[in-house]
């Protein structure tokens, strides 16, 4: 199914990955997309399938379908080493980026604003509640 008729099917196929590159990029703060991270991003990708905004429904409706697939692979093909991991998943990222901006202005941003939540959300994996609890304030280097 083509998702966006002014696409090429491998921009389709691209796109669809795009929640899968920013969950790897989240994840990458030590280097390694651990099973708790993988996990978050799993579930969070099944989330956004009701909870976001009605103009990237069908996009996720579809990315989320293939997205253990993508995260899984992506995830074993990337190098293994931490600064060129980054450096090739944002190459990656700046390619989709230009795929995304054929598509207008609002969904421009409404994808934007999704993919943030995406990355914030898969890079808070290890966060704990108890230190909510105990340090209701940020405290950088505790609580971030």
């Amino acid at each position: 199914m083509m998702l966006f008729k002014n696409l090429t099917k491998l921009e389709n196929d691209a796109l669809l990955k795009f929640p899968a590159y920013i969950s790897l990029l989240a994840a990458n703060g030590d280097g390694v997309l651990d099973e708790i991270e993988k996990n978050t991003a799993i579930k969070f990708s099944h989330t956004k399938t009701f909870s976001c905004e009605p103009i990237l429904a069908e996009f996720y409706s579809e990315a989320d379908k293939i997205f253990t697939k993508n995260i899984t692979q992506l995830d074993k093909n990337l190098p293994k080493e931490k600064n060129q991991r980054e450096i090739v998943l944002k190459r990656e990222l700046f390619k989709l980026q230009r795929i995304v901006l054929k598509l207008g202005a609002d969904y421009t941003l409404a994808m934007h604003r999704s993919m943030r939540s995406f990355r914030d959300h898969v890079s808070k994996a290890h966060h704990n509640i108890f230190v909510d609890f105990i340090f209701p304030l940020p405290m950088p280097g505790l609580s971030e």
